[in-house]
């Protein structure tokens, strides 16, 4: 079976630092990007360059020192928009505007007070327009999600004649059920003349948690590009996880498709988006949460240490975690408990275990977790065991 290249689009540095209060300076954009870099990103979406003249000078920094992904640069179909997205992509080794237009009728609508004729004029002359400086031209049918299928298939017809060359089609409101969505990608690739030469791609909101699952229908059904946000920041309840794409992908379709991200930077990448955003990140969050590896319930200990994968279906390894969590509470069993006084250098035999862990669980109920330190001094209290 032909595995294919799945592309890893990255819009931390736009979509993500939507986010009130994530805003980066130029410089923490550019060591994000660094990151994003050795991670092993196709392409980085660098900002929104005619938003304001910090923007500007993100992405120009980025395209001038960034040089093995795509640099990408947001616009509306304006032909300003369109001309400063060029401008500060001039150095970019890859450079890709991404202009586009909404397509829903809510958008067309309401938003924009126009037509569908209209729209597809629109969308097609800001494509051409920016194949005036790029060859690389990626066109957003905005809120494509709630755009009729066979409007929204003119919409990428029209502009795929226009010169486009990357396709996105955005769940912009967080709005499809995966099989509708995937519908409606292999809806386009059935009826666009000429899309197989073009990259389709998703990008998904979370509107209603849905924003991986969403992704990874577009891929069963033909898009080969995925745009995502590490730590799944983003506009409201935020974009598509990268980590949790990449990992989807890897656990689960390595048959079928493959990226080119090093998953051991994954960690160590959501950690610095953190910190430079001030977002912390959910414990229970899939892949890099603090408790993505972390087990407190006896019951899935005991598997856990008898074998990491009766509870585990990913290495922590690779994903850059260091090893699994044995986490001390009053749910825990006399297995943990063991395992973890084995850990400070203890051995416990099965009748010291006996008396130990009556005053391990008394200790547990009034504390939420019995950490290291508090070992050895039950330990001792109860055994009479020094370190």
């Amino acid at each position: 079976m032909n595995v294919k290249k799945i592309h890893i689009f990255d819009t931390t540095l736009r979509d993500g630092e939507q986010v009130p209060g994530c805003k980066l300076n130029h410089k923490q954009k550019l060591k994000v990007a660094r990151r994003l870099e050795q991670l092993g990103v196709d392409v980085i979406e660098a900002g929104f360059p005619i938003s304001s003249p910090g923007d500007f000078t993100a992405v120009e920094l980025i395209a001038r020192e960034i040089k093995n992904p795509v640099i990408c640069a947001l616009s509306r179909a304006i032909e300003q928009d369109i001309k400063v997205a060029a401008e500060s992509l001039k150095y970019a080794n890859r450079p890709r505007i991404h202009t586009g237009i909404g397509t829903s009728y809510e958008h067309i609508h309401y938003k924009l007070n126009s037509t569908p004729e209209k729209i597809i004029a629109r969308a097609v002359a800001a494509v051409k327009y920016a194949k005036r400086f790029v060859e690389d031209v990626e066109f957003y049918a905005e809120d494509a999600g709630r755009t009729e299928n066979t409007y929204l298939a003119e919409v990428i017809q029209a502009v795929v004649k226009a010169g486009a060359t990357v396709l996105n089609i955005p769940d912009t409101t967080g709005y499809c059920m995966p099989f509708e969505y995937g519908e409606k990608i292999a809806f386009l690739k059935s009826n666009v003349i000429g899309i197989d030469n073009c990259t389709l791609s998703t990008h998904c909101h979370n509107d209603l948690g849905l924003a991986t699952a969403n992704s990874i229908a577009g891929v069963e059904h033909g898009a080969t590009q995925i745009e995502c946000t590490v730590n799944g920041l983003g506009e409201r309840a935020g974009n598509a996880a990268l980590e949790e794409v990449v990992m989807v992908l890897k656990q689960r379709y390595k048959d079928q498709f493959y990226t080119d991200i090093n998953t051991k930077i994954l960690n160590s990448i959501s950690r610095l988006v953190s910190d430079a955003m001030s977002m912390p990140v959910q414990p229970n969050k899939a892949i890099v949460g603090e408790n993505a590896f972390a087990h407190s319930s006896g019951i899935h200990q005991d598997g856990v240490i008898k074998r990491r994968e009766n509870y585990e279906i990913m290495n922590p390894h690779d994903v850059g975690v260091d090893q699994s969590r044995i986490v001390l509470t009053a749910r825990s069993g006399r297995a943990a408990l063991a395992y973890r006084c084995k850990d400070v250098g203890i051995n416990l035999a099965k009748d010291e275990l006996d008396i130990l862990y009556p005053a391990f669980i008394k200790l547990a109920d009034r504390k939420k977790e019995v950490v290291t330190s508090d070992l050895l001094p039950l330990i001792k209290s109860n055994l009479g065991v020094s370190a």
